[in-house]
């Protein structure tokens, strides 16, 4: 079974967040992080404009792809395309509440037919060469967590499986908004070493309301005898990008790709060159970078500057260096603590 390293942190798909941009910007800050792109459907990789979808550039690797599908003809042909761009692993969408997904018959009502998925995973193992894995809730509306999960994981591990990233609450179709089924439904990280406890040569990761290094970290460790193989963070890597910069020392013992965010973001200047030049704009990167430099002096006005004239026709680079200069340059204490 494939066991990637970097399944020990990874940063969570998100829709209108993690696009080619942002996850250049987050492999600016750490180099051991597996990222995902974010949630595609089977029909957009068939019928869609392909290369705006899923092209990336070869500095965003290790990356997966995610699906958004349950017809397993459609995923497997999705995935080969996937494969054929060049990502180094197809993950399937077994997580997401939205309106728009249960009207696909996709994302987390997924989980009440854990037949289906498995036929899902099973095609898309025969289409491709690249690990095949499944992201998903530990139940939805009035299911029971344990034979939800165990069902689930069941028929995905019968199929070939190479991994779980399991966001640890329930999704409540009914009643509960997208948003609401982020922070509503109560976490239980229990459930999560239990399935790996079941499993224990499966490789599982836990996802859901952790907001630190320090703490994915902690989750990391033993609990009972059981060992989680990876954590995956979502808003608080995305809100709060700088603590990225303490994955690779606290998580894997190397060193930051840059001293701090500032040489971070610095670094991607020739990517940002290259893409005003093609007719991009500046916000499609510093749009991800609001959220730098929490609490430091300057920090409002750096994110009052890019909000203002990031999104301009002709913003240039000259916008995110005057932005830069007008915050302190304290380096983050968890980088700090770990140099």
């Amino acid at each position: 079974m494939t066991r990637f390293r970097s399944h020990r942190f990874s940063v969570a798909p998100m829709m209108d967040w993690t696009d080619r941009h942002c996850r250049l910007f987050h492999r600016a800050l750490t180099s051991q992080a597996l990222l995902y792109t974010e949630m595609v459907t089977t029909g957009a990789v068939r019928f869609g404009p392909r290369e705006r979808l899923l092209g990336f550039s070869s500095e965003e690797r290790p990356l997966a792809a995610q699906l958004g599908g349950s017809e397993p003809e459609e995923l497997a042909e999705a995935a080969r395309i996937c494969e054929g761009f060049g990502y180094d692993e197809i993950n399937l969408n077994v997580g997401c509440p939205s309106d728009r997904v249960q009207d696909g018959r996709f994302g987390a009502c997924l989980m009440a037919e854990p037949d289906r998925v498995a036929r899902g995973v099973a095609a898309m193992k025969a289409a491709v060469s690249i690990p095949v894995t499944v992201k998903c809730r530990i139940g939805i509306d009035d299911q029971d967590p344990e034979e939800a999960l165990d069902r689930l994981a069941d028929a995905v591990v019968a199929a070939g499986c190479d991994a779980l990233i399991v966001h640890a609450r329930k999704a409540w179709l009914k009643g509960l908004s997208p948003k609401e089924n982020r922070d509503v439904p109560p976490l239980d990280y229990d459930r999560v070493f239990r399935l790996k406890r079941r499993f224990p040569d499966l490789p599982v990761s836990i996802n859901g309301g952790i907001g630190s290094i320090e703490q994915a970290r902690a989750l990391l460790e033993p609990r009972d005898g059981v060992t989680l193989d990876g954590v995956m963070l979502g808003r608080a890597a995305y809100q709060n990008a700088e603590l990225l910069l303490a994955v690779d020392p606290l998580l894997f013992g190397e060193a930051a790709p840059h001293a701090d965010a500032r040489a971070a973001v610095e670094s991607l200047f020739p990517a940002i060159e290259a893409h005003l030049a093609r007719g991009g704009r500046l916000s499609n990167f510093t749009r991800h970078m609001l959220g730098l430099f929490p609490g430091r002096p300057g920090a409002r006005a750096f994110r009052r500057l890019l909000s203002e004239e990031g999104p301009k026709a002709g913003a240039g680079l000259d916008v995110l260096r005057a932005a830069l200069d007008l915050v302190g340059d304290a380096r983050p204490s968890a980088v700090a603590a770990a140099a």
